[in-house]
């Protein structure tokens, strides 16, 4: 997969899953959608782990500085 963006992987995603839920393709253009699919979902999912692990919250300090916090996950 070239060089894609988030938002470009999610709609090409939300395509294939249009096509499988419409129910005209065959089976191997239906295989082939799927193989897509999970192509697509794969990227988002591993852009979405690289976001969550880049964010970081700003606490403003007291004297009005800012400070970085690494993001803490929820349990």
């Amino acid at each position: 997969m070239a060089v894609e963006k988030f938002e470009t992987a999610l709609k090409k995603l939300e395509e294939v899953v249009k096509k499988l839920e419409g129910g005209e393709l065959s089976l191997e253009d239906s295989l082939k959608a799927f193989e897509e699919g999970v192509k697509h979902s794969a990227f988002c999912s591993k852009k979405l782990n690289e976001a969550e692990r880049r964010v970081e919250l700003l606490i403003k300090q007291r004297d009005g500085s800012f400070v970085t916090k690494p993001f803490e996950e929820e349990e």
